[in-house]
């Protein structure tokens, strides 16, 4: 019976800091590992762990058992991610070793959530744990703290959103507007939040990606998601001035939030025709190539405009003799003719786009006929 020696590395610590490839197998591999683990950072708990691990593979060996030693490692995100990468390697271990039994070693707790995934393929003999020996004073504590905040990965998850919130806080402070700060704080931690939770770091990151490389390249559209966003804060900052300046006689809950809603709608509108203007313009003049996929977004955010206008609006007004509603507003000229309006640029947008569409397709297929022809008459 073969024993599998198991070390989990669940933030692959091995590969952010050593640049070690994982899976490591067999006792050489794991003994250079450990030893650059702990030139890179010697106060990573992970040192103690693996060379744990390699004193439990030394006393089977003393003891003449058949026994073989492997570390896997996860993600810096640790999760979804971090579990399916260590799945694969313990996988890739179990065949290489053909280990019948497994002995587990980690580090803490946050390791142990891989125990499920271990135990449903191999049976586990034990478990050990390795604490680290700390001394207790409140100095040595301190330079401890000091040293998890320089970890990139305790960065990002807990001084990313308390930055955020001084920074935001900072601006209305100077600005004079403490109040709305505090509102300000809940919405950025809001948004962080809500990108953590359905992990949308990477499409951040692309996005960002994508604006520091369009600079650098001299991309128009940077400049106009960039004018778009500006105009879309500035929409949201009047709208809130003149939300707060409003005063409601009517006792209707959302009836400050329908006046906001209304009073931004058409800073929406412009903020899109500019980012729609800039990527119109970079897929023309930059990657040479028809635009003709954008044809229908500026119908579309002028459609939305009218009509959001004509619903935000009627809606707000007829709400004006509450608790009776006014539904008479919703037969006034301006609602039929601004919905009417909408819904025409909407419906010409769709169908020129259509046209539109088949004009590129076609022009398209006859040059393609006519390169393969030039083609086959260079080749006769």
């Amino acid at each position: 019976m073969k024993t599998l020696i198991l070390n989990v590395d669940r933030d692959d610590d091995f590969g952010r800091k050593a640049k070690v490839k994982s899976p490591i197998v067999g006792i050489k591999d794991n003994i250079n590992a450990a030893n650059m683990l702990g030139q890179a950072d010697p106060e990573d708990s992970d040192v103690n762990a693996i060379f744990s691990a390699i004193s439990i593979y030394n006393s089977f060996i003393d003891q003449k058992k058949n026994v073989e030693i492997a570390t896997i490692c996860g993600h810096m995100n640790v999760g979804i991610k971090s579990d399916e990468i260590l799945s694969n390697q313990l996988e890739h271990v179990l065949q290489e070793t053909k280990a019948d039994n497994v002995i587990v070693v980690t580090d803490g707790a946050e390791d142990e959530y891989i125990l499920p995934i271990i135990q449903s393929r191999i049976k586990i003999t034990s478990i050990n744990r390795v604490n680290v020996k700390q001394s207790k004073e409140l100095e040595d504590t301190y330079f401890r703290i000091l040293k998890i905040l320089d970890d990139e990965k305790v960065l990002k998850q807990f001084i990313l959103p308390i930055a955020l919130v001084l920074i935001v806080l900072a601006f209305f402070v100077l600005t004079g507007m403490f109040a709305s700060g505090f509102g300000a704080i809940l919405l950025t931690l809001g948004l962080y939040f809500l990108v953590r939770v359905f992990r949308w770091e990477r499409n951040v990151a692309v996005i960002w990606g994508e604006m520091k490389s369009g600079l650098l390249a001299g991309r128009f559209s940077v400049f106009t998601y960039i004018l778009a966003i500006v105009i879309l804060i500035a929409s949201g900052i009047m709208a809130y001035y003149e939300m707060i300046h409003t005063t409601f006689t009517v006792g209707v809950d959302f009836l400050p939030a329908l006046f906001f809603l209304k009073s931004m709608i058409w800073g929406i509108v412009i903020a899109g025709l500019i980012a729609v203007f800039g990527r119109v313009v970079d897929v023309y003049v930059k990657d040479k190539k028809a635009p003709w996929n954008y044809w229908v977004a500026p119908f579309f955010l002028l459609a939305f405009g009218f009509i959001s206008s004509a619903v935000f609006g009627t809606f707000y007004e007829a709400l004006q003799e509450w608790p009776s509603f006014n539904i008479g507003q919703f037969f006034e000229l301006d609602f039929i003719g601004y919905t009417v309006t909408g819904i025409m640029i909407a419906l010409v947008g769709a169908i020129t786009h259509y046209y539109v569409r088949d004009m590129y397709i076609t022009e398209k297929k006859e040059l393609e006929i006519e390169e393969q022809t030039a083609k086959l008459v260079e080749e006769s």
